[in-house]
């Protein structure tokens, strides 16, 4: 019998506030030192009242917009109650029936993920579970950090579908500039409900969620073997339970958690002591009026104006700096025909994302850092530079490695090391039968008919004029010399 899994995420992401959610103690995700931006009123004291922030209000709406979601013209904060010992009052102010954004879409391999709700709430405190202790540790440092949850209908139907959905939503909060979403710091986490159920049957299964998953390829290892387990099990004739499920990185399995709460085991009700909120159209209208471009909008006009691929737009497109120093080295390219500039442009996306973005993952940089020192003008001239044929490709990659390092002018660089490219076809000539002349035993090995005699040659000429020929023009001109001996 073949079974369908059928999957929803729930996705946490911390918003990028100056405070946190109810209180003005510092949001500050990079604080190592525990329990150092801490008040009364996240830690929960009696008597305390919480003020709502509007910057977090104001973020959530921005991507519940960027997501084609219904906005709330009436809105409220909504006490869950629950203990657990990070969670200092005892109960988390979130939302419950009236969230911020409901009914939105993310579209996700050509197919249309429906978004049931973003609402927001604040974050509990981070515990330190010591391993050769027998207590643990709570650092309330994140306790009432303010926090994005965003739930999708059971629309996602594989772990790659998941994966993709979350890589997009990470993408959108950055261009909105509203969360870093580092899944590495915790600043985004995923939860995976998962269910699956025989082909002919119409109503879902039984679901499992996977609390906590901190990387993209865990979304998708926890999934699949979520899927593979409650497979097995229906297989057997056994029920699956309703549970919550950690995720082991190192077994590479889901272990269980907890039986599943419903709503009621919350008991929510109304926040007493934060107002209702609300928003008139207006004042939504004008932040959607903000919204920078989006993802898809960059990735579809970077393929229809630079005749991009598909792959291209995406790699250029997931990292927002890199796509808007993309377009400022286009612009620099100068005033050019047509088809001239379409060949820049390809030849720029090639070297930024081998060259470039090899470096940059290499040394954990970005474009944008300070100390990377190479302009967007400097990077055009590179490759006007190599299109105009005036450095070999060889001497380009020394040249940009220069650049990064010193940030200096391609012009100056060329000039110094002498790598200016060796267009005069009777001089290339006379090197090659010097290179010749010097290598006998090649020669007899190329009259032999050994085929790797003559990019020996080629080789040898690149390495004697430090990269100052074209390869191509080389080769030709090599090969004719040798059918003259």
């Amino acid at each position: 019998m073949r079974y369908i899994p059928t999957i929803g995420l729930e996705i946490h992401a911390e918003l990028k506030t100056r405070s946190k959610m109810f209180c003005s103690c510092l949001n500050d995700p990079l604080q190592k030192d525990a329990n150092t931006n801490v008040c009364p009123i996240c830690m929960g004291h009696p008597g305390t009242l919480p003020v709502a922030n509007k910057d977090a209000i104001t973020n959530v709406i921005k991507v519940g917009l960027a997501l084609d979601c219904a906005i709330a013209p009436f809105s409220k904060f909504d006490r869950k109650n629950y203990f657990y010992p990070d969670l200092p009052k005892g109960y988390q102010i979130s939302q419950y029936d009236l969230p911020l954004c409901e009914h939105g879409k993310l579209r996700v391999f050509d197919r249309q993920i429906q978004i049931r709700r973003i609402h927001l709430e604040e974050d509990t405190a981070r515990s330190q579970h010591q391993t050769d202790k027998t207590f643990s540790l709570v650092d309330f440092n994140r306790a009432g950090v303010p926090l994005m949850e965003l739930v999708t209908e059971p629309d996602i139907q594989s772990s790659q579908e998941a994966s993709e959905f979350a890589r997009q939503l990470q993408t959108i909060l950055r261009y909105l500039q509203v969360s870093d979403a580092d899944m590495e710091k915790g600043q985004m986490r995923v939860e995976a409900n998962i269910s699956i159920r025989p082909e002919r049957q119409k109503e879902f299964g039984t679901k499992v969620e996977v609390k906590n998953l901190n990387s993209f390829r865990s979304v998708e290892q926890a999934i699949e073997f979520e899927i593979a387990r409650q497979t097995e099990s229906l297989v057997k004739g056994q029920q699956i339970r309703q549970e919550t499920h950690g995720w082991n990185e190192l077994k590479g399995e889901t272990f269980l958690q907890r039986e599943k709460e419903s709503a009621h085991d919350y008991r929510y009700f109304p926040e007493p002591d934060i107002p209702p909120m609300k928003f008139s159209k207006e004042e939504i209208e004008a932040l959607r009026a903000c919204l920078p471009e989006l993802p898809q909008a960059r990735k579809d006009r970077f393929q229809r104006e630079f005749n991009l691929t598909q792959k291209e737009a995406d790699a250029l497109v997931k990292n927002k700096d890199m796509g808007e120093y993309f377009e400022q080295v286009v612009s620099e390219l100068g005033p050019l025909e047509k088809d001239q500039l379409r060949i820049r442009t390809k030849l720029s996306v090639n070297y930024m994302l081998s060259d470039l973005q090899g470096y940059l993952q290499a040394t954990g940089t970005g474009v944008q850092d300070s100390h990377f020192l190479v302009t967007a003008e400097n990077f055009a001239e590179l490759i006007n530079l190599i299109a105009d044929n005036k450095i070999s490709s060889a001497a380009a990659k020394s040249v940009l490695k220069e650049m990064l390092r010193t940030g200096a002018d391609p012009d100056r660089i060329i000039e110094e090391r002498g790598l200016h490219q060796i267009s005069d076809a009777a001089q290339i000539e006379q090197i090659a039968k010097e290179i010749i002349q010097n290598n006998p035993k090649a020669l007899e090995d190329y009259k032999k008919g050994k085929g790797n005699a003559l990019q020996f040659f080629v080789g040898q000429m690149m390495a004697k004029t430090k990269g100052s020929l074209n390869p191509e023009t080389s080769r030709e001109i090599v090969a004719r010399v040798l059918t003259s001996l």
